[in-house]
């Protein structure tokens, strides 16, 4: 049986977020205590680290599970289905629904849900339900689709990144510039198209590992402070990243039965550049073989990280060539590859 990605779609926030919009920001550290250098050299060493230059953020009257249902609607079209034929709804995201000028998530009911609500399907048999997984929840949607479909129990899933992280970060702590919004959604379907799921993997890191993201209190008055937001231990995340994927991208090729030669792109979570590329770097360097130009599509650099949207939004454009000189053809072998919080990572290896 082939099972395949048949349709993709996306929602890309209008409002765009350039990094001077940050200048006039107050940036404190942990402690509460003020950084020695003012905001256009931090915004400078995070541009050159991070390879964020902008970002989008959602107008103020939707939510994520607004994006979601614009995404599904693409995808659903592209993929020329009959929604009321979709026997699974998952969506992944991390804090639900979250109002403009409100900090606390919104998950009764579930946002799959309400997508389900929104594209006004009757049939009962059409389960939706919710996927929290990190970063990494759009790969693992598309991994539980996949073993739904190989089970005989399903045909047809739609499976949804999105995110509203900009309602979620902390103003006073750098990494806020960092975070975006934006949703990607996926048809997968038995027997249809030329595509193929050919391996996947996935692991939970917990032991000291679980509280790399977090949520905390904000750096300004911490004590006075009721509501939580996004925070995170880069520097433990990096080490983590750069150690544990390349071997989980390595493991996965090895059980799709091709070689490092059959690679044409590596879809990677939009994370933060840098970290991006050591981690496909350390990939080919467990084959003794250096990056090849142009193997990881990119577009950070526009739309900032939106957690589980990052990948397939990604993907979405480059099927419609809006990623300059990127774009996959039928046969090319994509690697697909996340982490973040949990820690967990996960990585697919499928055929177009």
């Amino acid at each position: 049986m082939q099972i395949a990605i048949t349709g993709t779609g996306s929602y890309i926030p209008e409002t765009v977020v350039e990094n001077k919009d940050f200048e006039k920001h107050e940036f404190l550290n942990s402690d509460g205590s003020t950084f020695k250098h003012d905001n256009p050299v931090i915004i400078q060493k995070f541009k050159a680290i991070t390879g964020i230059g902008e970002r989008r953020y959602v107008d103020e009257n939707l939510n994520t599970s607004d994006i979601a249902f614009l995404a599904a609607e693409k995808a659903i079209a592209d993929a020329g289905i009959n929604k009321e034929e979709l026997d699974y709804i998952i969506l992944a995201h991390n804090f639900g629904d979250v109002a403009h000028g409100q900090s606390q998530g919104d998950t009764l009911p579930s946002l799959a849900t309400r997508v389900k609500h929104h594209l006004r399907i009757k049939n009962p048999k059409c389960v939706a339900y919710d996927l929290l997984f990190g970063c990494p929840g759009w790969i693992e949607g598309i991994i539980q689709a996949n073993a739904f479909i190989t089970s005989g129990i399903a045909k047809k899933c739609l499976v949804i990144g999105a995110e509203t992280l900009s309602r979620i970060v902390d103003p006073y702590d750098r990494d806020s510039m960092i975070y975006s919004d934006g949703a990607g959604a996926t048809i997968v379907e038995a027997d249809k198209g030329s595509g193929q799921i050919l391996s996947h993997a996935s692991a939970t890191y917990a032991h000291d590992e679980a509280y790399f993201l977090f949520f905390g209190k904000s750096y300004k008055n911490p004590s006075k402070e009721s509501s939580k937001y996004i925070k995170m231990f880069g520097r433990k995340i990096y080490e983590f990243a750069v150690t544990h994927v390349p071997q989980a991208m390595h493991d996965c090729l090895r059980d799709s039965g091709l070689t490092i030669q059959d690679v044409n792109k590596i879809f990677i979570h939009q994370a933060n550049e840098k970290m991006d590329e050591a981690i496909v770097k350390r990939f080919y360097n467990l084959y003794d073989m250096e990056m090849p130009k142009g193997i990881m599509p990119m577009n950070i650099g526009k739309l900032g990280n939106s957690s589980v949207a990052t990948i397939p939004t990604l993907l979405d454009m480059v099927r419609n060539g809006k990623i300059e000189n990127q774009s996959i053809e039928e046969g090319d072998v994509i690697i697909f590859a996340s982490v973040g919080a949990g820690m967990n990572i996960n990585a697919i290896v499928y055929r177009v």
